[in-house]
């Protein structure tokens, strides 16, 4: 198949016409936190057709995005990982990802929301300035996955860096329960820390104040109105 291109001599057409294919960046999302054998990112991915997803993957092996490496384990079998260049899209990806997040409402009835983008949404809404001289620990319980497991994900804040992981923090300061959606509210200041307490929104262990830290560490920044957008000259 002859490959799709814009004619343009820029390197914005050109990354495009390299990870611009529908679902390729959300392949390359879920490879940001590691390796992932081809079912882990069907089980990710669940709606992307097996033809697609190995043509995206082909596709990105190609332009030296991803690479193919066998596994050394008894088990030996194949994952797909970004590349030297592929990760070099991180902070690209979190950077557009928070800027997507400025137009998030509430869920479909439908809408996927798995550990990956758990984790990966701690990272994108991060705030290294809030964090400065603080140190703290996060543990945050969603709801089941598809798959029925329960979701829980933790963020560790030291010297005004922060990492983020699956599965519960062994001595959090403040565990967080959300009842319902709400954590997306917490994050772009629709709701408060004491609000979403006072009304059950949110269920802690820990002190109420590390909930309205939590709020400073992590927040997404509300979308400018049309007005606010245009350019005059």
């Amino acid at each position: 198949m002859t490959a799709r291109t814009y004619g343009q001599f820029c390197g914005l057409a050109r990354a495009l016409e390299i990870i611009g294919e529908r679902w390729s960046l959300l392949v390359i999302r879920d490879l940001v936190l590691g390796p992932k054998r081809f079912d882990e990112l069907q089980h990710g991915l669940p709606k992307i057709p097996t033809s697609i997803l190995s043509t995206r993957l082909n596709e990105l092996e190609r332009h030296g995005v991803v690479q193919r490496r066998v596994l050394s384990q008894l088990d030996a079998g194949v994952v797909y990982e970004l590349t030297e260049y592929g990760n070099d899209l991180d902070q690209i990806l979190l950077q557009l990802g928070l800027w997507g997040a400025r137009s998030l409402t509430d869920p479909a009835a439908d809408d996927l929301f798995t550990l990956d983008a758990a984790i990966l949404s701690l990272y994108t809404t991060f705030q290294p300035d809030a964090a400065r001289g603080v140190d703290c620990s996060f543990e945050l319980h969603y709801g089941v996955d598809r798959m029925g497991d329960q979701m829980i994900v933790h963020a560790v804040v030291e010297g005004g860096a922060m990492t983020a992981g699956e599965g519960p923090h062994p001595d959090a300061d403040l565990v967080i329960e959300p009842r319902g959606p709400v954590v997306l509210k917490l994050l772009n200041g629709e709701m408060d820390a004491t609000s979403a307490l006072t009304c059950g929104a949110v269920a802690i262990k820990g002190e109420p104040a590390k909930l309205e830290l939590f709020t400073r560490l992590f927040h997404i920044p509300s979308a400018p109105s049309k007005a606010e957008g245009l350019v005059t000259h």
